[in-house]
């Protein structure tokens, strides 16, 4: 199973939000391009950055550390946070992001989404970010009416390379992921489910490393890894380095554009 640190950006810092409340968040580094590098240091295959400004706003708006991300190290960035048009979309994967997260705009404009996954397979990810198993949108502000297992079902069908499945009430938290909901989810899609809020120890890594078998692919881990309630060299060691091993580690950032 895959473990993917995740670099949350607000105002150009690095941050943990506690409940994907803005008003709650906690600064971890000045410099999020130095702890990208000490993640990929410590043996992470994958980066999962979430640009919190540009959820809120639509607009990208940490764009430079993003770039400066992608340009400096030698594995794949996922990215999501203000990916709402085609055209932005397509400039993160010319900017060399192996994959692009859809958050509002699966919910929002279905026909987009559908639209990017047929013309970008394998790139496009959907974020459903849930609040009592509905879809939470515009950076966790609103919620929709929107159960989180049809919206998965609607874009496992539509071609999506997978989905990051977030339970808000557990972001944050170190309470654990909600099991039972990333079950359901597994069970209901054909494509990986990476899950997403909550870990905060290697027990919680092995409780999602036993849903495998159904499809929950990847653990994204933040708070834990900032706190170090987690190590990321023992967490991979436990249970990595998981099914999206396809990241040779000695090649230069232009072979993932």
């Amino acid at each position: 199973m895959d473990v993917i640190p995740a670099i949350d950006l607000l105002g150009g810092r690095c941050v943990r939000l506690y409940q994907g409340d803005y008003e709650q968040s906690e600064v971890f580094a000045e410099d999020p391009v130095t702890v990208a590098r000490g993640w990929a240091e410590q043996g992470a295959r994958w980066l999962h950055l979430v640009d919190l400004d540009g959820a809120k706003t639509g607009e990208p708006v940490n764009l430079a550390a993003i770039a400066r991300i992608v340009e400096t190290l030698k594995i794949p960035v996922q990215v999501g946070g203000g990916l709402r048009t085609r055209e932005r979309v397509a400039s993160f994967l010319a900017m060399g992001v192996r994959r692009a997260i859809l958050g509002t705009a699966a919910i929002e404009d279905p026909n987009l989404a559908r639209e990017l996954c047929q013309s970008y397979p394998g790139q496009i990810v959907v974020g459903i970010d849930a609040r009592d198993g509905k879809v939470a949108t515009r950076g966790w502000l609103e919620t929709s009416n929107v159960s989180a297992i049809a919206l998965g079902q609607r874009v496992s069908a539509e071609g999506a390379a997978a989905i990051v499945y977030t339970d808000i009430q557990r972001d944050g938290t170190l309470q654990g992921p909600n099991l039972p909901m990333l079950r359901e989810m597994a069970e209901a899609v054909s494509v990986p489910v990476i899950a997403s809020g909550g870990v905060s120890s290697m027990t919680d890594l092995l409780s999602l490393l036993a849903l495998e078998p159904l499809g929950v692919s990847g653990a994204i881990v933040g708070k834990a890894l900032y706190t170090g309630n987690l190590s990321l060299t023992e967490a991979l060691r436990a249970v990595g380095p998981g099914r999206w091993q396809d990241v040779p580690t000695d090649l230069g950032q232009s072979s993932f554009a």
